[in-house]
C-alpha cells in the first residue's frame, strides 16, 4: 500500500482554512479539559455545630477557627484555642455613598488571608452576646467566596466555654493565599428586587423588628417594607436565653408555616443592612434545605433611597 505526499498547497484555501480553525480549536481545547470548573451553583455547606464538634475536630491542621466578636479585649480574655479575632464590622464600609456595605472580593480575600484561610480551608465561626447575626454573616461571606466547608458554633461563645476549655494563648500560623470565586447565586441585585417585587411565586422574608418593618419607627429615608414582605423577626429562630442558641428545626419549620411559606417558594431575605438577613438564609437553605433562598445584600439601607419603588406599611398582608 502507498501514501501520497501531503501538501497544504493541493487545498483550496475554504478547506486550509477549516483545517486550522480545527487545529486550533483542538489545541486550545486540551488544557481546558483538565481545568476545574467554577460554577456559580457549587455546593457549599454550611452547618451550626456543637461544642463538642469542635473539640472533636481541634486537631484537624485544615480548620480555622474565626472569632468575630467586635470588641478585642473579649477575645484576649479568653477565647477557643486557635482561633483568630476578626470583627464582623471589618467586613462592611462605604461604598457609592450608602453605608455598611460589603467590602469587594478583592478586599474581603485579604481580610479572609491574613486570618489564616485558604481556599481549601474548613472554617468556624462564632461570636458571642446579640451578634449571632455577625457569626452567620460572615459564614455567608465564606460561602460567596467560594468556600466549601463552613460552620457555625451553636450556642457562640458563652455556651462553648460552660462545657470546654477556653484560652488567652494567640494562635499562629501562616498567612497563606485567598482567591475569592465570586458565587453569584447566594444574593440578588436592585435591579433583581425591582422585577420580582409583586412577582407570583418570589417571596420575600424581612427579619427585622415589628416596628421597623411597619414603618413605626423613622429612622430611613422612607420607612416601612418592600410590598408583599412576610415579617419573620429574626430572634424567632433562637432561644430566647441565648441568641446564638438556635430553636428545633421543628420548631422553625411551625413559623414558616404560619406565614405561608414553602420549600417551592423562591426566598428573598431582606433586612436593614444586608446582615440581619443572614440568619434565616442559613437556616433555610443551609439547615432546612430549602432549593431557592437568596440575600437582597443592599436591604432597606438601598431599598429606602429609590424613591420610585413602592413601600408599605402597616401589618403584614398574608395571601
Amino acid at each position: 500500500m502507498t501514501f501520497k505526499s501531503f501538501s497544504f498547497k493541493n487545498l483550496k484555501k475554504p478547506k486550509l482554512f477549516a483545517l486550522v480553525t480545527v487545529f486550533f480549536a483542538f489545541v486550545v481545547s486540551i488544557p481546558l479539559l483538565s481545568l476545574p470548573v467554577l460554577s456559580a451553583n457549587s455546593h457549599a455547606n454550611i452547618q451550626f455545630v456543637s461544642p463538642n464538634w469542635v473539640a472533636e475536630n481541634a486537631k484537624d491542621p485544615n480548620l480555622r477557627i474565626l472569632d468575630v466578636r467586635n470588641f478585642p479585649l473579649d477575645y484576649i480574655e479568653g477565647h477557643l484555642p486557635n482561633a483568630v479575632n476578626i470583627a464582623d464590622t471589618a467586613f462592611r464600609g462605604p461604598k457609592e455613598g450608602l453605608p455598611v456595605q460589603y467590602w469587594d472580593n478583592q478586599k474581603l480575600g485579604e481580610i479572609f488571608a491574613n486570618s489564616g484561610v485558604t481556599n481549601n480551608s474548613r472554617v468556624l465561626v462564632y461570636s458571642d452576646g446579640r451578634d449571632v447575626l455577625g457569626a452567620t454573616m460572615v459564614a455567608y461571606l465564606l460561602e460567596r467566596s467560594g468556600l466549601k466547608d463552613i460552620a457555625v458554633l451553636d450556642g457562640g461563645y458563652t455556651g462553648y466555654k460552660t462545657d470546654q476549655d477556653v484560652t488567652k494563648e494567640f494562635p499562629k500560623y501562616s498567612v497563606g493565599k485567598f482567591t475569592v470565586r465570586d458565587n453569584p447565586s447566594v444574593r440578588v441585585s436592585l435591579n433583581d428586587v425591582r422585577k420580582f417585587i409583586g412577582k407570583p411565586g418570589v417571596t420575600f422574608i424581612d427579619p427585622r423588628p415589628e416596628k421597623l418593618f411597619r414603618g413605626e419607627e423613622n429612622i430611613w429615608i422612607r420607612n416601612g417594607h418592600i410590598p408583599g414582605a412576610r415579617n419573620i423577626p429574626w430572634v424567632t429562630f433562637t432561644d430566647a436565653k441565648n441568641p446564638h442558641k438556635l430553636k428545633s428545626l421543628d420548631e422553625i419549620k411551625k413559623i414558616l408555616a404560619d406565614k405561608k411559606i414553602t420549600p417551592g417558594n423562591d426566598i428573598i431575605v431582606s433586612c436593614s443592612t444586608g446582615r440581619e438577613a443572614t440568619l434565616q438564609y442559613v437556616v433555610l437553605k443551609h439547615l432546612l434545605n430549602y432549593p431557592k433562598v437568596r440575600i437582597y445584600e443592599g436591604s432597606w439601607t438601598e431599598y429606602s433611597t429609590q424613591k420610585d419603588l413602592p413601600v408599605a406599611t402597616g401589618e403584614e398582608k398574608l395571601t
